[in-house]
């Protein structure tokens, strides 16, 4: 798990509804609009943006939809938050709405913002694909595998989450040999260890102990020898989809 590049080494061890009666007989759209426009298949091509304002985020593309929760200036660690964009509606209104993914408990969470709340969206056509069986990561650009490596996974008591989830930050660890040279942030979370600090982010980073490599060592993090992440680093860019199964 990642929090603060001080906090990291505590991490990964080897071991945030009011009814609406005024106009309650207004049809909310379902929850995926049938006339949503897709964008983002999270594997040739997917977007993301930043978002310029703390805005609500609802369960449907209405203001007067369930909240879901906030949208996020900074990560844990204090980078810039950022969102993958699915989809993208207008209500009859006219006004424009966004489905993104939520970095937040329980993982695999969606919500609608309006547009305006994010910037201009930015565009990647590469995955990663994580395989806890065969302990492989590997990175696709525009559907082809570019970059393989063994990788490090959670222990069974503390496993690496399944689901979809992207790269939300990337930083050099510095000081702290156990975590190797570079740290890649997702918008994952540990299953089990939700009182580390940060929450228990989950992150993908070097070791010092490359013979543990492939294997369960972890808390949940995903680990690779430190010439496979300064590699997946300089070749993965924010907002790219990681796909873990």
């Amino acid at each position: 798990m990642l929090t603060t590049a001080g906090c990291v080494a505590v991490l990964c061890g080897t071991g945030g509804v009011a009814a609406h009666t005024a106009r309650a007989q207004e049809a909310l759209p379902p929850a995926t609009p049938p006339s949503a426009q897709r964008l983002s298949d999270e594997r040739l091509e997917t977007r993301w943006a930043y978002p310029q304002r703390r805005a609500v985020v609802r369960s449907r593309a209405s203001s007067h939809a369930r909240r879901v929760a906030r949208l996020r200036l900074l990560t844990e660690d204090q980078f810039p938050e950022l969102y993958v964009v699915l989809e993208r509606w207008v209500d009859p209104s006219g006004n424009a709405w966004l489905k993104i993914r939520l970095p937040m408990r329980p993982n695999g969470r969606t919500g609608w913002v309006p547009q305006n709340a994010l910037s201009t969206l930015n565009v990647t056509h590469k995955y990663i694909d994580v395989d806890k069986r065969r302990l492989r990561v590997t990175l696709f650009d525009h559907g082809k595998a570019v970059f393989r490596a063994r990788v490090g996974i959670g222990k069974p008591g503390t496993p690496t989450p399944t689901g979809t989830f992207y790269i939300r930050e990337k930083f050099r660890v510095k000081g702290v040999p156990l975590y190797g040279t570079h740290a890649i942030g997702t918008s994952a979370y540990a299953p089990t260890l939700s009182d580390w600090p940060g929450g228990g982010v989950v992150g993908m980073h070097g070791t010092n102990e490359p013979g543990l490599i492939p294997g369960r060592p972890s808390h949940g993090c995903m680990r690779l020898k430190n010439r496979d992440i300064a590699r997946l680093y300089r070749l993965a860019e924010r907002g790219t989809p990681i796909h873990i199964h």
